[in-house]
């Protein structure tokens, strides 16, 4: 079998039989052509059955010198799933990262964004261009609803259900889940849709994509990111954000106002709790607080 047939399998493995999106198939692809790049500057000639641990350690290792832990766990992981595909396929009968123990990593939590802090965002946006106004909804979008930055691009006209206060989004998986929208972000879309989106060029294709470029086309993830670091350097907040960063601190001002964590995990799309938890900054207080309150025996 060479590498080549068997990554293409493994792709097509990943999207029909697990449904992930293309960013995690390119992701996982990606760790295989890693040691594919490897085998071929050394003129090492092994097959994706015949390759060992130990020749698959000396790979990791030579990779740990330029990659930090947590980068050099990841590629661990994703050759341990290729593998483990090449076992299901019965191409197999071991896996050669059975033996390699990935490096101890602590959970590491993006920064959040305070509500003033959010705040101090919108208000830097320069709302005399058609961009500032759609750049408004966009922020909205992504802090109001907890989106994914690909669940931001997608989002199409025909998934707003404004009057029922709900968006359909498509997550991961192309699954979809219904998201509540609140009245001041519906306010917001509708002013980018009837006072700027309506006057843009338009791409016949994207006609039904809710936020487009100034060609007329659906914006790119690269773009999003782009917005959000340029108008956090405007606004002269000093921390590492991402678009990405919205959604963490959607997850978080909910818990810290209350909200069921069962219910911020269905609004996010996490299959399971326990990633939702991820996401959570519980301090000792609240947690004492929680006791103090509902405990029988305070």
């Amino acid at each position: 079998m060479k590498w080549t047939n068997a990554l293409t399998d493994y792709s097509h493995y990943l999207k029909i039989e697990r449904g992930l999106s293309q960013n995690s198939i390119d992701s996982y692809t990606r760790d295989v052509k890693k040691l594919m790049g490897f085998l071929e500057d050394n003129d090492i000639i092994e097959s994706p059955i015949t390759i060992d641990a130990e020749r698959v350690q000396q790979f990791i290792y030579n990779s740990a010198k330029a990659i930090n832990a947590r980068s050099q766990s990841r590629l661990i992981s994703g050759l341990r799933s290729f593998f483990d595909y090449l076992i299901f396929e019965n191409y197999r009968e071991t896996n050669p990262l059975d033996l390699i123990e990935s490096p101890k990593i602590g959970r590491k939590l993006p920064d959040t964004l305070s509500v003033e802090e959010i705040d101090k965002l919108v208000t830097t946006l320069d709302l005399t261009s058609p961009q500032g106004e759609r750049n408004r909804a966009i922020i909205e979008t992504l802090y109001s609803c907890g989106l994914r930055v690909s669940e931001l691009i997608n989002l199409k006209l025909s998934d707003l259900f404004f009057e029922e206060g709900f968006i359909k989004v498509t997550g991961k998986g192309d699954k979809q889940r219904f998201v509540p929208i609140g009245k001041l972000t519906q306010k917001y879309i509708n002013i980018y849709i009837e006072q700027v989106r309506v006057h843009m060029p338009l791409v016949p294709e994207f006609g039904d994509t809710l936020f487009l470029n100034r060609r007329g086309k659906q914006l790119s993830r690269a773009m999003i990111f782009t917005i959000v670091k340029q108008l956090a350097e405007k606004a002269g907040i000093h921390k590492t954000i991402s678009p990405h960063t919205f959604r963490h601190s959607f997850a978080t001002h909910l818990l810290e106002n209350g909200a069921d964590l069962r219910a911020i995990q269905l609004m996010l799309g996490h299959e399971s709790i326990t990633t939702t938890e991820i996401y959570m900054h519980i301090d000792k207080s609240q947690l004492r607080d929680v006791m103090n309150s509902f405990h029988p025996r305070k």
